[in-house]
């Protein structure tokens, strides 16, 4: 007779895998499972690790629901340059919308590039020449100009320091304007800036 000890371990081991693979199937998603089905994993807030903001929502964006999409696109990047240079950013977006339209690879007659519409030291521009050489040699090249985020926070640069030295905003938009177009290009952006609060 077979002592009773023999039998009870197989048993004992068959049991033992039994209760693990059922636990296992129990505890992980089904494979034929919907993605809709499956819970994200949600790490408490102070867990959560941001290095830089992505594209600002539109609820987030201080821009007015005014300007085009082709402007607002731009909102992560006008507000940034606007909170560093100290400007409303609805000016930033009225220069823009005035320059280039909301087009980053917008390149005009004379050689301006970009959303804000920059005069770089390179292409076209390279042609006009002031008594010490080339009027824009110390001006970023076309292809960092082409960088809509470089374009914005060089171009709000340009226009915070014509506003610090002129005193007045519409001097400034004048200065950053056209040379040849005088208070027109300054009048244009007010109007803008106005209309679209």
């Amino acid at each position: 007779m077979n002592h009773p000890s023999k039998a009870i371990f197989p048993a004992v081991i068959i049991g033992i895998f039994v209760v693990v693979g059922i636990s296992r199937l129990l505890l992980r998603p089904s494979l034929t499972a919907q993605a809709s089905e499956l819970e994200p994993t949600i790490l408490p807030a102070e867990q959560v690790k941001t290095e830089e903001p992505l594209q600002a929502s539109v609820e987030e964006c201080q821009l007015s629901e005014r300007y085009p999409q082709k402007i607002r696109q731009w909102c992560q990047y006008i507000q940034q340059a606007a909170k560093e240079y100290q400007l409303d950013p609805n000016l930033i977006a009225a220069v823009m919308l005035q320059e280039s339209g909301g087009n980053p690879e917008a390149y005009s007659r004379s050689g301006a590039v970009g959303l804000m519409q920059i005069m770089p030291r390179d292409g076209k521009a390279a042609e006009f020449i002031c008594v010490n050489g080339p009027c824009f040699a110390n001006r970023p090249s076309m292809q960092e100009l082409f960088d809509p985020q470089f374009n914005i926070q060089y171009g709000v640069r340009m226009l915070a320091g014509l506003i610090q030295r002129k005193g007045d905003v519409r001097e400034a938009l004048k200065a950053y304007g056209p040379m040849d177009a005088g208070y027109t290009y300054a009048d244009k952006v007010l109007t803008i800036y106005h209309n679209y609060p």
